[in-house]
């Protein structure tokens, strides 16, 4: 296998960097990015820990987090499966990526930073949401921030409404893999009610 170990090796593979790629990255939150991830409800959160690398799925049905300020961002931890593994992340090293999403855009806005935990009341219970809070909450501080070039949407044809969920395996699949004894038809089945009272 033919392996690239060197970055001269990887940089003489490539041409230079498109001239914009590095002159749109911002140092904290503008009006246009403000305006932008404050219509993300979905982002997805990139970790590193002493296990490896992370990438959790974040979503709300409003802004998926709030923009404290120009340099601060709050996100606050939903309800989801326990593993812990992004937050444990952050506990050991701070450093996380953010990729948001809008639904219908072709471009993807990226923010790299740096994060603590916090389980400060007053902080968590501003999130309260049909009488629930959020055990912590992830505090974001912004170092760069940039759109991402749109080909990757535009190649994958990621928002072109084609419902391809008949032909890929369902999360029951995935666990009956596994387990041979788990009715992954039946989860399938209720999972969508299960999850109502679940979701905040």
């Amino acid at each position: 296998m033919a392996q690239i170990t060197t970055i001269d090796a990887l940089e003489a593979l490539y041409d230079d960097a498109v001239p914009a790629a590095l002159t749109k990255v911002a140092k904290r939150m503008t009006p246009m990015y403000r305006q932008w991830i404050d219509m993300s409800k979905f982002v997805v959160l990139s970790t590193v820990g002493p296990e490896g690398t992370d990438a959790s799925p974040r979503g709300d049905d409003g802004p998926v987090l709030s923009i404290v300020d120009d340099v601060t961002l709050h996100l606050p931890d939903w309800r989801g499966n326990n593993r812990l593994d992004s937050l444990r992340n952050i506990v050991r090293d701070g450093r996380v990526s953010l990729m948001f999403m809008v639904p219908g855009c072709n471009n993807v806005v990226r923010i790299n930073g740096s994060a603590i935990l916090s389980i400060d009341p007053e902080l968590t219970s501003s999130f309260s949401k049909k009488g629930k809070t959020p055990r912590s909450v992830i505090i974001v501080s912004i170092q760069e921030m940039y759109f991402q070039c749109a080909k990757a949407i535009m190649r994958s044809q990621l928002w072109s409404g084609i419902d391809q969920s008949g032909l890929v395996p369902t999360a029951g699949d995935f666990v009956s893999e596994v387990k041979s004894d788990f009715d992954g038809h039946a989860y399938d089945v209720g999972y969508a009610e299960y999850a109502k009272p679940r979701m905040w």
